[in-house]
Order: structure tokens, then C-alpha cells, then sequence
């Protein structure tokens, strides 16, 4: 049973972060590409132990996002409501976005459950040029075609000519989002598997000249043509 943190303070709950405090975590993100700004070293599934103690509290995640501590801001993510987060935070927020853990966490945790919103913002995000921002677009949907199950096919096949466009980006976190949403999309069902795998070839065929087009096509045809997904995608068919 999960014990409630009904009477602790958002200063009590920052001040036990930091009391957590771990340089050699920190030393270790930071070989993973995870931004040192503001951070404390703590592994996640302790921020999502907290974040169960704590509850959902949109207020209190507005709160600790303030802090500027990178794992406050996960586990603002975590326990905020997504009813209740607008469009105006969505652009604050990802404005602040630094590192590729935290864009990632709270578009699995809280952006993908804003419904059409989330929706809306891919479109907005993925022309913009600041690099946190356009993977925001990208990593929002990988997270929707892993999760959303009311979504549909037309939604995701819509979502393709920004993948083409936006494949030729060289920045590391930008390539590596835009090929996991390519590569969820296609492992989402057999139509969208086909669909997927077309879109990587046409990316080939358009951006033969991008090293990153490249990497991202080469990487999703490989995975979404083995056995192990075509297997897993016929097995889902048959249920």
C-alpha cells in the first residue's frame, strides 16, 4: 500500500531531493548525454516511488518544475494532472526542456494524455528550430503510438511528411527522436508497419545526401522488417 504524502510541502519534498544528492549518478548521466544543470543524481524509479506517494497535484508540479532541479522536474511530470496542463504551460515548459531525459519523461508521464493537445503541439513543435523543442514533437509521438489506443491509423499516416521533412536533421537528440517515432509508428500494427517501412525508403530515396536520413531509414527498416516485430504484429492480429 502506497503511503500518502498528504501534509509534506513542496520545500519538504525539494529539500529530501537534494538531500539525495549522488555525484557519481550525476557523472554517470552525464556520459548518457543528460544534462549536469540543476542535477542530483537520482535514479527514476525512485522519483516514481515519490510520485506515487505523492499523488496527482497539479499545483505542486507547477512548483517544483520552478525549482529548476532536473529531477523535480521529472517528477513534476510525474504527478501532474493532465486535465488541468494547457497549452501555455506545454510552451513554458518545453522552452526549459535541456536534456533528452527530461523532454522524454514528461511527454510519456503528462504530455501524451493531453488529448488533442498533444496532438496540436506536434505539429507546432516539430518546425521549430531549438533542438529539445523538436524532439519534444518527435518523442510526444513515439509516446502516443506506443500508448494511445484510441488513436488512429489516419492520425499517424497524417504525421508522416514530418517525418520525411524533418529526417535530415544532424543534431543528435532531433535523429534519434524522429527515427523511435518513426519506429513505434511501424510497430504499432501490420497497416502502420507497411506504411512505416514505406516512409523509410522514401526518406532514402529524398534524402540520399543526409547522414542522418540515412541512419534514421536504415535503423527503422532493419527493425521494422525482422522477424521478431513481424512476428509480434501477427501475433496481435490473431488476438
Amino acid at each position: 500500500m502506497v503511503q500518502k504524502r498528504l501534509n509534506q510541502s513542496i520545500a519538504e519534498i525539494i529539500a529530501e531531493l537534494k538531500k539525495q544528492k549522488n555525484p557519481k549518478n550525476i557523472a554517470g548521466m552525464v556520459r548518457f548525454g543528460i544534462s549536469q544543470k540543476g542535477t542530483l543524481g537520482i535514479p527514476t524509479p525512485v522519483l516514481r516511488k515519490m510520485a506515487k506517494e505523492i499523488g496527482k497535484n497539479h499545483q505542486f508540479a507547477l512548483e517544483l518544475w520552478k525549482s529548476g532541479i532536473h529531477e523535480a522536474r521529472i517528477l513534476a511530470g510525474f504527478i501532474d494532472d493532465p486535465k488541468l496542463i494547457t497549452e501555455q504551460q506545454m510552451e513554458d515548459w518545453v522552452k526549459d526542456f535541456d536534456s533528452w531525459d527530461v523532454c522524454d519523461q514528461v511527454c510519456g508521464s503528462s504530455f501524451e494524455k493531453t488529448g488533442e493537445l498533444a496532438w496540436k503541439k506536434i505539429d507546432d513543435w516539430s518546425s521549430r528550430e531549438e533542438e529539445f523543442v523538436k524532439r519534444t514533437s518527435f518523442a510526444l509521438i513515439a509516446c502516443l503510438a506506443w500508448h494511445d489506443k484510441k488513436a488512429t491509423d489516419n492520425q499517424f499516416e497524417e504525421i508522416m511528411p514530418l517525418i520525411i521533412r524533418e529526417a535530415t536533421d544532424e543534431r543528435n537528440f532531433v535523429r534519434k527522436a524522429v527515427n523511435w517515432a518513426l519506429r513505434n509508428i511501424g510497430k504499432r500494427n501490420k497497416t502502420l508497419n507497411k506504411i512505416a517501412i514505406e516512409t523509410a525508403k522514401k526518406i532514402q530515396k529524398t534524402h540520399s545526401n543526409s547522414k542522418s536520413a540515412r541512419w534514421i531509414a536504415a535503423d527503422a527498416i532493419r527493425e521494422l522488417e525482422s522477424e521478431a516485430v513481424q512476428k509480434r504484429l501477427v501475433d496481435k492480429e490473431d488476438k
